[in-house]
């Protein structure tokens, strides 16, 4: 490991024999927030975190903290974030049972997103989870989602095989598929939801697994780190009477490589011909166009109006019922890791890791 993160081990099992041994990556955001004298939000350390949480010596597992040397709001999360959350999951990945990330809410999904594409083979949990409202808040929900996600990444059946081997979110007593959320709300303790693909786990009195919507476990796999990603990429929303300027100035960006377009309903876009013309020419000239929906849940159903029909016929790539975060995050990751433009087509139009649904 880098000299760059601050590593600490927290004495938190019992005498007797420890669960699991996690590793927690600490990147910051609202979580980790406490006021200061004047009443502003400030960022702490990983050991002020652990004052506020005494829950975490009755969990009877081993702990150890990889802190980012500078704590980072989500809102300034930069790919090279993503790498280095990934790497270090790499790098300890035979040294510990499960890992739990904590991160802003923001960006999470895109965090998450990129994890679960650049760990291809994880065949153990990778919790991620923040807060609403930080630690040192007196109706924080900090406390509940750092104790049930360090709950749920140590969870394990009678053959010691972990109950969720993949990339998870978990918040407000729900466990989703990392790349199948979206933050939904801004102010209330449930900010994510996924729409098109069921929680993995509901935690209530006791938790209950949904067993059938958890990837499997492949005892035979092996983790495949890949961490490049190509940010020549940008997003191209669909409205009405969207100018003819407003496309030109997205789709002419210089160097992009790829575009993840969001149109109305199962995938409809207007078919005026100076719209599709635009688009047709993008591609010819090697930029991929991926089409996802605006709706939070649904899937884009190429010719199922005519309208996403001419989409289809001029190479518009279909992302079935991919989120928005996935389906960018995805789309930088095939660019930066695949030389092959038709290849990178073909890959958006499969899942890598459980990230879409093919109807």
């Amino acid at each position: 490991m880098t000299p760059k993160y601050r590593i600490t081990r927290l004495n938190t099992a019992a005498p007797y024999e420890p669960k699991a041994k996690i590793l927690i990556v600490y990147t910051g955001g609202t979580l980790g927030m406490v006021k200061d004298r004047t009443g502003s939000l400030i960022s702490v350390g990983f050991h002020e975190i652990i004052e506020r949480l005494p829950e975490i010596n009755t969990l009877n597992l081993d702990l150890t903290v990889i802190s980012f040397p500078t704590t980072i709001d989500s809102s300034n999360v930069k790919i090279e974030n993503w790498q280095d959350v990934g790497y270090i999951i790499k790098e300890n990945y035979h040294q510990y049972e499960a890992f739990v990330v904590l991160h802003g809410t923001d960006t999470m999904a895109y965090t998450a997103a990129a994890l679960s594409f650049m760990l291809q083979g994880c065949n153990k949990p990778v919790i991620v989870t923040g807060a609403q409202l930080p630690i040192g808040a007196r109706r924080t929900d900090a406390r509940a989602n750092v104790i049930s996600a360090l709950e749920l990444a140590s969870a394990h059946d009678g053959n010691h095989e972990p109950l969720v081997p993949e990339v998870a979110v978990y918040f407000d007593s729900k466990l989703f598929r990392g790349n199948r959320v979206q933050k939904i709300r801004s102010s209330q303790f449930d900010a994510f939801n996924s729409e098109n693909y069921p929680a993995l786990a509901v935690v209530g009195t006791e938790i209950e697994y949904n067993r059938s919507a958890v990837l499997p476990w492949i005892p035979q796999d092996t983790l495949r780190f890949q961490w490049k990603f190509d940010t020549n990429v940008a997003f191209l929303k669909i409205f009405p009477s969207m100018s003819d300027a407003y496309v030109d100035a997205i789709l002419n960006i210089p160097n992009l490589k790829g575009v993840v377009m969001e149109t109305y309903g199962s995938g409809n876009a207007p078919t005026v011909k100076w719209f599709l013309d635009r688009l047709e020419n993008a591609i010819k000239k090697g930029i991929t166009v991926v089409n996802v929906t605006q709706c939070l849940g649904g899937t884009v159903i190429h010719g199922r109006y005519a309208t996403s029909s001419e989409l289809e016929k001029i190479g518009v790539v279909s992302g079935y019922d991919m989120t928005s975060e996935a389906a960018m995050v995805k789309l930088m990751f095939l660019l930066g890791n695949q030389k092959s433009t038709d290849l990178v087509r073909k890959m958006l139009q499969v899942p890598l890791c459980g990230e879409m649904t093919i109807i």
